[in-house]
């Protein structure tokens, strides 16, 4: 009996956390086709976080923190799904010549993936600048000068593997070809 009743004291608390999540995915996956809006509103949700650190001039640790992380995103994010280093040992890679065989480029982590962890980091960075335990003091230089020498270290590997296995992680929309035979003979009249 006393089973029940403490079943009966969790099922509003169960009940409302399953609606909520219901509620929440809901929006989330009317979201999805809206990138430029999802990118805007993680772009207020970053400003607001920046003017908090700059208005209590702290929690640098937990900047820097964000950015690694954001940079680790980033890194996924244009990287291929399959390791072309690691197909070519397979015998498998990415096309290389005109005659082979064309395999489009998947990402890692995927743009909606890639768009929610950061929003979520960013969230969740505001959040922590109210605990004042987290705002250790440091010289915050130093972790710009550092976070900076990463990205660009990071970056040019990056570019590098893309150079190197010629895959580009951006879709530029469909491409357009141009008929030279149209080309040429369009100053000439038809009959």
């Amino acid at each position: 009996m006393e089973g029940s009743e403490n079943d009966g004291g969790a099922t509003p608390i169960a009940k409302w956390k399953s609606d909520f999540s219901r509620t929440f995915q809901y929006y989330l996956d009317r979201s999805t086709p809206h990138t430029t809006e999802r990118w805007l509103g993680t772009l207020a949700v970053a400003i607001i976080y920046v003017l908090r650190v700059y208005y209590v001039q702290g929690f640098y640790v937990i900047s820097y923190g964000l950015g690694i992380y954001v940079l680790n995103l980033l890194i996924g994010f244009l990287s291929p799904k399959v390791d072309p280093e690691l197909e070519a040992l397979d015998g498998a890679s990415l096309p290389t010549k005109d005659s082979d065989e064309f395999k489009p480029f998947i990402r890692r982590l995927p743009e909606f993936k890639f768009w929610y962890a950061i929003t979520k980091a960013f969230v969740v960075a505001f959040v922590l600048t109210f605990f004042s335990i987290l705002d250790v003091p440091v010289f915050w230089p130093i972790l710009l000068c550092y976070w900076i020498f990463l990205f660009f270290l990071t970056m040019k590997r990056q570019i590098l593997h893309m150079v190197k296995y010629k895959y580009v992680p951006f879709d530029l929309g469909k491409q357009r070809y141009t008929n030279k035979k149209s080309a040429s003979s369009s100053g000439t009249p038809r009959n």
